[in-house]
């Protein structure tokens, strides 16, 4: 390590952690989240570049979260498929005992902060009765047509203390149908709301956004879902087309929607086909080793952020990454990592799937959120509108093996001394460990490449386990516990300074 790359702590006050981030300040929203790279910048400049990278207020708050929960919910709930056709009809959509208070609770109790509801899937049933498709739970008999499942949800979650996220396919098998989707149409300004016959709005303020006929009608959806159902924390796209013939793709108007989503929901995050997190290229749940927040992207289709890299390289944001990508890239920029698995096989509910095990899903955990990842964890609802007893069972046990995993840190009171690139913990005591959480404070960026973590044995440091990128989270189990009073950790290689916001140790559990 450069010996001018130097360690800071923030506070004592951040690094008293339990098993979560630090508590950290708000940091202004000045905005350093993107920086242009240019096909003369040398390797030492990448790095310097890279070095400088911030997240947003925004991406912070959403990497606090953790651990999230998708709810794959619609007609594919009842037809049995996970890609709907868009020719349903709507009367098959009839989750009679629909309680989405008992989704919340058994969420809030499994651990998560936030809730994503799939208010269009890529057959383009919409879950509230909107004013631009009748592909909606307004054309279904359950509850006389008057059923509003994304309302019911939306104010569950804020009643149980979990944050309220949307998904809306941008794929849309029913527009298809309709003649909108994939229909070859010029983008042209188009103004937004598009008031209907009897609409009854009186919008304070009108959008004129270019955008192709498809496109204004995802306007006008998102339109309804951020000014009729209270604050939303979560925007999340994918980028996935419909079934439709080769020769007819949909360009989608990436750059409108976002620019209506940040200017209604202003707090949101915008995820994953979006600029604010990113998908980690996999559907298993699971972080690379080293997982990067700051990587090369290229602008694609309308304002679309995408990899510079493929989504799926094993190493997005390395030195040798950078270099690699720089033919490709327009910007370094802050991108962090969501992984996406769902607790079944399928993503919607199927009657002859169970979930995952306690011990898969602890895997997992330790694979995203011990990565620098957040994990979004889909846990879809039956054809009664709830959550299956055994997947509420499991998500309790999952919530309480992480606290045995990682119970009440064992440095919390410890005597800690900063020098050039290590910090030290002072026990007071000899103390059993296995489990070392280490975060930085991502206010100043991603910095560590390389680090070991050591222990004082009779006055002689010996290394107990090495790794490479922290980042807001890294977690490390260690497979049999060390005993020793006085532990540190010695950053061996990074891009800048280094300021830590978290050190802690546990002794996991018996589990």
């Amino acid at each position: 390590m450069d010996l001018s790359r130097r360690v800071f702590v923030t506070s004592a006050a951040a690094l008293a952690v339990t098993g979560g981030l630090p508590v950290l300040p708000a940091a202004a929203d000045t905005d350093r989240s993107r920086i242009p790279v240019g096909p003369g910048d040398s390797p030492a400049e990448l790095v310097r570049k890279a070095a400088q990278v911030r997240p947003t207020a925004r991406q912070i708050t959403w990497q606090r979260l953790e651990r999230t929960a998708f709810l794959h919910f619609g007609v594919n709930t009842f037809t049995g498929l996970e890609w709907g056709t868009g020719d349903e009809d709507p009367n098959v959509f009839q989750p009679a005992g629909l309680d989405t208070d008992q989704w919340a609770r058994a969420l809030s109790d499994g651990g998560f902060r936030l809730a994503i509801l799939t208010v269009k899937h890529h057959d383009g049933f919409v879950l509230y009765p909107s004013r631009y498709t009748d592909h909606t739970v307004a054309s279904s008999s359950w509850q006389g047509g008057h059923g509003d499942v994304l309302r019911s949800f939306a104010a569950s979650m804020r009643r149980h203390g979990l944050k309220v996220g949307v998904y809306l396919s941008p794929a849309d098998e029913n527009q298809y149908l309709h003649g909108v989707y994939a229909n070859g149409s010029a983008r042209s300004a188009r103004t937004i709301p598009t008031l209907m016959a009897g609409d009854g709005r009186s919008p304070s303020r009108f959008f004129t956004l270019d955008a192709t006929d498809y496109g204004a009608h995802m306007l006008n959806t998102l339109y309804e879902v951020l000014t009729e159902y209270g604050p939303v924390d979560e925007v999340w796209f994918d980028g996935a087309q419909g079934h439709i013939p080769p020769d007819k793709v949909e360009n989608y108007d990436w750059d409108s929607w976002y620019t209506l989503v940040r200017t209604l929901a202003p707090d949101a995050s915008i995820a994953v086909t979006g600029p604010d997190v990113r998908w980690v290229g996999n559907e298993g749940g699971l972080a690379r080793e080293n997982e990067w927040s700051v990587i090369p992207v290229k602008e694609n289709q309308y304002g679309r952020t995408d990899w510079a890299l493929s989504y799926d390289t094993a190493d997005e944001g390395s030195r040798a990454a950078l270099v690699a990508a720089r033919p490709k890239t327009d910007y370094l920029q802050w991108w962090p990592a969501e992984c996406d698995v769902s607790i079944r096989d399928g993503w919607f509910y199927h009657a002859d799937q169970q979930p995952k095990s306690v011990d898969e899903l602890t895997e997992i955990y330790f694979g995203s959120v011990g990565r620098n990842a957040v994990l979004l964890l889909n846990v879809p609802p039956d054809t009664d509108g709830l959550l299956h007893d055994t997947d509420v069972v499991r998500l309790r046990e999952f919530r309480e093996r992480v606290d045995r995993e990682l119970p009440e840190d064992v440095a919390r009171s410890a005597r800690r001394t900063v020098a050039e690139g290590r910090v030290t913990l002072d026990l007071g005591r000899e103390l059993e460990v296995d489990r070392i959480r280490l975060a930085e404070d991502i206010r100043y960026g991603q910095q560590v490449e390389a680090f070991a973590v050591e222990v004082d044995a009779d006055g002689t440091w010996s290394t107990v386990v090495t790794a490479g990128t922290v980042g807001a989270s890294r977690i490390l189990r260690l497979a049999q516990p060390v005993r020793a009073r006085r532990w540190r950790v010695r950053v061996t290689a990074a891009r800048g300074e280094v300021r830590l916001a978290g050190f802690a140790l546990f002794r996991s559990a018996s589990v």
